[in-house]
This record gives structure tokens, C-alpha cells and sequence, in this order.
């Protein structure tokens, strides 16, 4: 019994297990097995592997459930809501802040250096450009003058004049000439891996040099009071191993170059920190740099600038004079920085602690809905949700116990609707019977009409009957609205029309010596009073009735309001009449009638407003000139594929799947 159990047992873990365990597990039982049979076997490396990245995908697996568990209620879900959208962002904006701050001062700091950098190589041509221009009986005294000059603001001044009153300053100097072609040009010069500001100019035989040794010191006096500048030179090969804290290694070319460090023994330029925020500050910038023995060539000089936050402050700010100001003003901003930093942790920590409380409330009334929900799908419909408090969470308690209330009659209603879908459809279909089921047949005329409507049931009515064997009746017409009601009227249309035309072949049976005359104008009239009397007076319709003789090919209409239909004859255009208004709106209105003998080849199309007005998105018609283009380009085609062209022009127009209104054609070609 016991060996039963633990068998059972065993077997349930196996089954609850899955597939990562499992291989974990085998991993784990061969690389044990490895260490008393293979001690010393390659082998064990790949089971170390495996068993590694399997124990991986179990710890992802179970922490991934553990989430989801720890998650599954809404209060916890809420609270790390809280941690990201509160927490987190501030971290983030902190840790952004001391970046885009730390960027800023590095680039300004080192903008300063080198525009004074370019300022001073450009004075110094000047100064080069001045001595060259100099007349031959003067340069001397010129020279001297420059070398006043120059002794104070460019501490190191080496000056050459070759040529008609030359001479060098200082008198004892050893500079000589650059070797080489070299063009007139001022800026950065290395000689001997020592780096110079340099300016060379050659004027009507004059040939004037200046070197300006830009030491440490120099170069930190730039921009005063900002920091420590030094250079080096990139690419280089390592001579020395730096400090660990020496400065910083940059990326030049591929070659990995750190920035230099004080000269020891030196007064150091690097102010002393305002506060202690106030961080120290290293970045670097390229310059190029002529070399001097190699004309032409020009070398990646590393300007490297250490500088702190308030020496970048006191370098751009135009209300700090003195160092004094600025460290009252640094230690000002530090206490300001102070004060907002503790309002934002006292607004941080009240909002934790209303965010607490608010989380209990919605959680408590989640539940509630919870255990409503699952009330209502074991078809619980009495069960009430117990509300307190005056706010959305109450009313979501009072809506959800209406719902409840209303669930009942909803699903009636779902039934009545789906009923009156029903009815619907069958409105569909006894409609569709309504419409000619059989096209006639005539020596001299093809037929071809249809109907598509918007919704179920269609406004639009079209119909062709054949009176004799020589004659064809056509009706077209437009009921005012959309859905049911038009349906009805149209129905009454149609069984108007089918009745007077019954009766002009009843009475044309009764007299055989008369022929069959039917008068357009006088049975569109009898139609409009009849619709008239038996319908609302808001209800009207547009209606087009012609008649064709085969015999003489001549086609006798009378139009009431309806678009004038269209003939191609030819490629040309012939608009019919409109002989007079709508039917069923006035008892009283008048018709005529018009005739037209149609020649072969002729394309009679009789449409509604459901073909040319369909807009775009733009809110442009399809309109009546684009129909005209798509007749003309297709007149040749047979009817039905004029009828399917005008219909997919139509949809491609609007770009909808759905008709905007009932769309009904009617074309006839006389052969």
C-alpha cells in the first residue's frame, strides 16, 4: 500500500512537471552521473551547458507564474501601477537631468575653450599679416611693437621675419623657417609632438612667422576660472600607464585614448567644489593640427577640458563677477534645490499614501462586481451588489444592479429584434418577387434591368411588360425615403401600374379592330391621383413610364420628375424630357408626353439617384458626366456588362463596401 502511494505520488509530480523541468532534470542526473564515471571528460562542459540554460528557462518559467500570481488581484496590479507611473518616472527624470546637465556643461565648457582657442590663432595671423604688410624701413620698429604686444598675450612669442628689414623676436631665437611649400595659414602647428599656435604669412618677399607654445597653464587660462585644459595627441600608442582615476578614455580612430591628467607639481586650475553636487566635469573636443615637418599633413589634437558645474555657471552667466558671487549664488540655488526637493518627496509621499487608500476602495468594489458577474452567469438575477459612497465607483454598483434589473427584458428584446430581422428578410423576398421575372423578347430591342438596394428592402422600382407582341411597357421610379415605408409605397406603384395596363389589354381584347394605344401622359396622371388619394401626403415618388413599338421603333414616354434618361447614339448624348413633377404630391398635376424613334445601334439608360449621387470621401458626387464617360467608354459592350461596369465604377468611386442609396439601371439597346 505504501509502495502504491509513493509510486502515485511520484507519477502526479512527473505530470506536473513540465517540459523544461524535465530536461533540467536529465541534464542534472547525467552531469552527477559524469562526475563518478567521467571525471575528466569534455562531456561535462555541454551538460554544464544544457543544465545551465534549462535551470534559465525554469527560473524564467516560475518567476513568470509567480507574476502572474502575485498580479492576479487588483490591488497588486495597482500597486505596481503606482511603482511605474510614480516611482519610476522620477527615477528616470533624475537620472536624464543629471545626464542632460553633465552633456551641457561638457560641450559648453569645451565650446569655450576652443572658440577662445580659434580667437587667439586668428589674432595671432593678424598680428603675422600686419608685420608682412609693414614697410621694409619700419618692419623693425613694427617688430618691436609686436613683440610688445605679443609678450603679454602670447606668453612664449617666437617671431621670424625673412626677407628686407627682417630680424626675430626674441633676438636670440632659434626658430627657423618651416621646411617646405607651406601656404599662408594660422592655427595649430605640432613640432616636435609639442603643440604650437602657429601663423605664417609670405608678402612681397617677406616671409613672417610666429610660434606661441600652448602649455597647460596657457591653456587653462583661456577661459578663466573654468578649469583645467590639456591636450594630447590621437592616435597614440601607449607610453605610460595612466592612473585609475587619471581621466577619461576616449575612442579616436579606433585607437583608445585617455585624457591627461595634471602635471604633478603644478598649480592645478580646478576650482574647489561649491557644494556637493557641484561634481567634477571632463570631456574633450578634436581639433586638427599642421604638422610642422610635413606640409600638408595635419594631425587629431585632443583639447581635454576638467571643469566643474559652478566654474561652467561663472564662465556664462553675465550677473556673476566675482568667485565670491558665484558660490553665494551656486550655495543659493543649492538650498532652493533643497526646499523643492523636499515638497516633491512630501507630495510623493502623500500621494503613496491617498493612492493606498484609493486602491482599497476600487478593489473593494471590483470584487463586489466580480462576485456579481459570476452571480449572473449561473443565471442569479435577483443578486444585488451592495453600494456605499457617492462616487463613480457607486454608481458602477448601482448601474451593474440595474443591469441586472433590465438583463431579463433585454433578452426579450434581443428576440423581438431577431424577429423583426426575420420579417425583414421575408419583406426582402416578397419584394424580389415584385420585380419581372421574365425579360421580353422584342425583334428590335434588348432588355436589361436591376435593382440593388441600400438596405434590405428597396425604394427603387423598375418593371417592363410586354403589351403586345409588337410593343414593350418600361417603368422606373424612385420612392421618396429608404426602408420599409418606401418598400410599401412602391409596392403600391407597382400594383397601380399592373393594373391600369391590365385594363388597356382587357379593353384592347374586348374591341380586336382597334389597335393597342397606350397614352403615357394620361396613365401617369390616373397613377399620381390614385397614389395621391391612397397614400400620406409626405409620400411621392419620381416615375418614368415609356412605351416601345417594335414596329415603328419609336419609344412614347412621359417622365414625372424622375432624371432624364440617357441615349448613346453614336458617341453623342441625347438627354430624354422631363414632362412634368413627382407623382402622389399634387392630385391635380398635368403630364405630356414625348416620342423618340430610336436607330440601331441606339443605348436607352434610365437610372436613379442612387448611380450619381454616391459621394467620396472628399464629398464629391459620382454625378452625371462621370456616368455619361463610363457609357460612351463602354457602348459597345453587351447590357449586362455595361450594367456591371456602371455599378463597380459606382463602388469604386465611393470606396464603401456599402450603398449609400438604392441603385437601380434599366438599358435598352435598339438593335
Amino acid at each position: 500500500m505504501i509502495g502504491n502511494s509513493r509510486n502515485g505520488w511520484i507519477t502526479s509530480l512527473y505530470r506536473n512537471v513540465g517540459l523544461a523541468e524535465k530536461i533540467f532534470s536529465a541534464f542534472f542526473v547525467l552531469w552527477l552521473f559524469s562526475l563518478l564515471v567521467w571525471p575528466g571528460s569534455s562531456a561535462r562542459v555541454f551538460l554544464q551547458v544544457g543544465m545551465f540554460a534549462s535551470g534559465m528557462a525554469v527560473l524564467i518559467r516560475h518567476l513568470r507564474r509567480w507574476v502572474q500570481s502575485a498580479i492576479w488581484r487588483l490591488r497588486n496590479r495597482l500597486y505596481v501601477v503606482y511603482l511605474f507611473i510614480a516611482v519610476v518616472p522620477v527615477c528616470l527624470i533624475l537620472i536624464l537631468g543629471g545626464l542632460a546637465a553633465y552633456l551641457i556643461a561638457s560641450e559648453i565648457s569645451v565650446y569655450l575653450v576652443t572658440s577662445e582657442l580659434n580667437r587667439r590663432a586668428d589674432s595671432l595671423g593678424n598680428l603675422v599679416e600686419w608685420l608682412a604688410r609693414a614697410p621694409a624701413a619700419q618692419r623693425v620698429a613694427f617688430l618691436q611693437n609686436a613683440s610688445n604686444y605679443g609678450r603679454n598675450r602670447f606668453p612664449g612669442l617666437e617671431l621670424i621675419v625673412r626677407g628686407s628689414g627682417g630680424g626675430s623676436f626674441p633676438a636670440a631665437n632659434e626658430l627657423k623657417l618651416p621646411p617646405g611649400d607651406w601656404p599662408d595659414q594660422n592655427g595649430l602647428v605640432l613640432k616636435d609632438d609639442i603643440l604650437y599656435a602657429w601663423a605664417r604669412v609670405r608678402r612681397n618677399g617677406v616671409d613672417v612667422t610666429a610660434l606661441v607654445p600652448l602649455t597647460q597653464d596657457y591653456l587653462s587660462e583661456l577661459v578663466p576660472d573654468l578649469g583645467e585644459v590639456n591636450y594630447t595627441l590621437a592616435p597614440v600608442e601607449a607610453r605610460a600607464t595612466a592612473a585609475p582615476n587619471s581621466g577619461v578614455t576616449f575612442q579616436v580612430d579606433g585607437a583608445n585614448i585617455r585624457a591627461p591628467a595634471a602635471q604633478p607639481g603644478r598649480k592645478s586650475h580646478l576650482g574647489a567644489a561649491v557644494n556637493r553636487f557641484d561634481k567634477e566635469v571632463l570631456w574633450f573636443s578634436l581639433m586638427p593640427a599642421a604638422v610642422w615637418d610635413e606640409p600638408g599633413t595635419t594631425r587629431k589634437v585632443i583639447i581635454a577640458v576638467r571643469t566643474r558645474f559652478s566654474a561652467v555657471l561663472r564662465a556664462i552667466s553675465t550677473e556673476a563677477t566675482s568667485t565670491e558671487r558665484a558660490g553665494t549664488d551656486q550655495n543659493l540655488l543649492f538650498i532652493l534645490f533643497t526646499i523643492i526637493t523636499g515638497l516633491f518627496l512630501g507630495v510623493e509621499l502623500i500621494a503613496l499614501i491617498i493612492g493606498v487608500s484609493l486602491t482599497r476602495t476600487i478593489t473593494g468594489a471590483v470584487h463586489g462586481l466580480y462576485v456579481g458577474t459570476q452571480k449572473v452567469m449561473k443565471g442569479e438575477f435577483s443578486h444585488r451588489i451592495e453600494v456605499k459612497g457617492n462616487d463613480q465607483l457607486a454608481e458602477l454598483g448601482i448601474s451593474f444592479n440595474r443591469m441586472t434589473e433590465n438583463l431579463e427584458q433585454l433578452v426579450l428584446v434581443a428576440k423581438e429584434k431577431e424577429r423583426l430581422q426575420s420579417e425583414l428578410e421575408l419583406a426582402r423576398e416578397v419584394q424580389a418577387q415584385l420585380y419581372p421575372k421574365v425579360t421580353p423578347r422584342l425583334k428590335t430591342l434588348r432588355l436589361v434591368a436591376t435593382c440593388n438596394p441600400a438596405r434590405l428592402v428597396s425604394g427603387d422600382y423598375f418593371d417592363y411588360q410586354c403589351l403586345e407582341d409588337t410593343q414593350v411597357a418600361l417603368a422606373l421610379g424612385d420612392v421618396a425615403g429608404k426602408g420599409i415605408s418606401a418598400a410599401l409605397l412602391m409596392a403600391t406603384v407597382q400594383s397601380s401600374l399592373r393594373t391600369q395596363l391590365r385594363h388597356c389589354l382587357d379593353s384592347a381584347a374586348g374591341n380586336a379592330q382597334a389597335p393597342l394605344v397606350v397614352a403615357t401622359a394620361e396613365f401617369v396622371a390616373q397613377l399620381n391621383q390614385q397614389l395621391y388619394a391612397d397614400t400620406a401626403p409626405e409620400k411621392y415618388a419620381t416615375f418614368y413610364f415609356g412605351v416601345y413599338d417594335d414596329t415603328s421603333s419609336v419609344l412614347t414616354y412621359t417622365n414625372a420628375g424622375h432624371l432624364p434618361p440617357i441615349v448613346i447614339r453614336r458617341g453623342e448624348v441625347i438627354r430624354l424630357d422631363v414632362n412634368g413633377i413627382v407623382v402622389g404630391a399634387f392630385p391635380f398635376a398635368k403630364y405630356d408626353e414625348s416620342r423618340m424613334k430610336l436607330l440601331s445601334g441606339d443605348l436607352l439608360v434610365c437610372y436613379t439617384d442612387g448611380v450619381t449621387e454616391p459621394e467620396n470621401e472628399y464629398g464629391e458626387m459620382f454625378g452625371d458626366e462621370r456616368l455619361i464617360q463610363v457609357l460612351q467608354k463602354n457602348a459597345g459592350r453587351d447590357e449586362e456588362e455595361i450594367v456591371a461596369t456602371v455599378i463597380d465604377s459606382v463602388l469604386e468611386w465611393t470606396g464603401a463596401g456599402e450603398l449609400q442609396d438604392d441603385m437601380t439601371l434599366l438599358v435598352a439597346r435598339r438593335q
